[in-house]
């Protein structure tokens, strides 16, 4: 989805050394796999290893990098700095990027690391707009600056957060993070257990609840500070969540490439997906994206309904359900190269061909007309 909708690449991780555990990583034949599907695409790939190392961690490492290196990886994200080292001496064709969690919020810090042989440093999310173009200033051209502009913020600077381990066992460092900021916390006084009491005096107890960043309105800003390449968080996020977001910053920076205004729609495009509230994070507040005491819910304005697998220039498409709707529903049609379309169910039909009023089966096919010709990967939405 985010090599149909406009990435010029992609960013993940293998089965180790990656800050997403439990996010649906590559083991070595799928990764080369995954290189080769981008690289016929014209995408790089850029392999995250950038979780805190141990001993253990360092001794596995080097045939994990030379493996990056034969699959024909473009970089590898690194945060630890023996890991930085054994990538040069085990994968030297391999350009190494350094994480956001090496928390690079200096020109000097970033000048060192490009002397190291960095090519590309993944800025720490705490630097206003302000302190990148000062960094830009201060360092060599050819040094590229990466910045994230869309997704998730952690309490933590830079990801560098305790709380998982100390509430769960599971480090946040190691890319096990159960996100205890995200959870509803009350005071229990010592002799009254049992008894909760909310925290402040409206009733919000999710203290450490940060909102979402969202730099979509501001990419020609961070084009003018100096940033090269615009990161979107999404290892976690679900395939329709990578084609709407991508597809919306791909048309927000072609737009200020070109000097041109943003067009609502796009702006429209990332309220529908499961978010939090959007803030502009550091870029303009040296205190950040601020909390969200209220809940800690993600919520959108609609929800893929299907996924077009074939179409005719009739627009008689075959679908794959993702989730139920109604003939007569509101929906939407999403292509990579088009605003959305609206249009309501009609005329739906099973793979039998006979007519149906719903669909209730997962992962049904579906036969219905769309109101314009959808390549593959096309979404059909509803709204909600």
């Amino acid at each position: 989805m985010a090599l149909t909708y406009g990435a010029d690449a992609v960013y993940l991780a293998g089965t180790c050394f990656g800050m997403r555990a439990s996010a649906g990583n590559f083991d070595a034949l799928a990764m080369e796999k995954a290189v080769g599907l981008c690289h016929g695409r014209g995408i790089k790939v850029y392999v995250a290893c950038n979780n805190f190392m141990r001993n253990d961690d360092v001794r596995a490492l080097p045939p994990f990098l030379e493996t990056l290196q034969d699959i024909g990886a473009d970089a590898v994200i690194l945060s630890d700095l023996g890991a930085f080292a054994l990538a040069k001496k085990y994968a030297p064709k391999l350009k190494r990027h350094v994480s956001t969690q090496a928390g690079i919020a200096n020109y000097e810090s970033a000048d060192a690391y490009y002397n190291m042989g960095a090519s590309r440093v993944v800025l720490a999310r705490e630097l206003t707009l302000d302190d990148i173009c000062a960094l830009r200033e201060k360092t060599p051209p050819e040094l590229e600056l990466e910045a994230f502009v869309h997704g998730s913020m952690c309490v933590s600077i830079s990801g560098r957060c305790l709380l998982s381990s100390y509430l769960t066992g599971r480090d946040a460092n190691l890319g096990e993070c159960a996100q205890p900021c995200r959870w509803k916390y009350h005071l229990v006084e010592e002799n009254r257990p049992g008894e909760l009491m909310e925290i402040t005096e409206d009733g919000g107890t999710f203290i450490m609840n940060s909102r979402d960043l969202c730099m979509i309105e501001h990419l020609p800003e961070l084009i003018a500070a100096g940033v090269t390449s615009f990161k979107i968080e999404g290892r976690m996020k679900s395939a329709y969540y990578a084609a709407v977001v991508t597809n919306a910053y791909r048309h927000a920076l072609n737009a200020a490439i070109n000097n041109m205004p943003l067009s609502p729609v796009w702006r429209g495009e990332v309220g529908k997906v499961s978010h939090r509230e959007y803030s502009t994070g550091f870029y303009y507040n040296k205190d950040g994206p601020g909390q969200y005491y209220k809940d800690a819910m993600y919520f959108s304005d609609c929800e893929v309904a299907a996924v077009v697998e074939s179409c005719d220039e009739a627009g008689n498409a075959v679908l794959t359900q993702r989730n139920k709707f109604f003939a007569g529903d509101a929906l939407e049609l999403l292509t990579p190269d088009d605003e959305p379309v609206a249009f309501t169910a009609a005329d739906m039909r099973n793979s039998e061909g006979a007519v149906i009023e719903s669909t209730p089966h997962p992962m049904m096919e579906i036969r219905m007309k769309l109101p314009i010709k959808a390549p593959q990967y096309s979404v059909v939405r509803r709204m909600k």
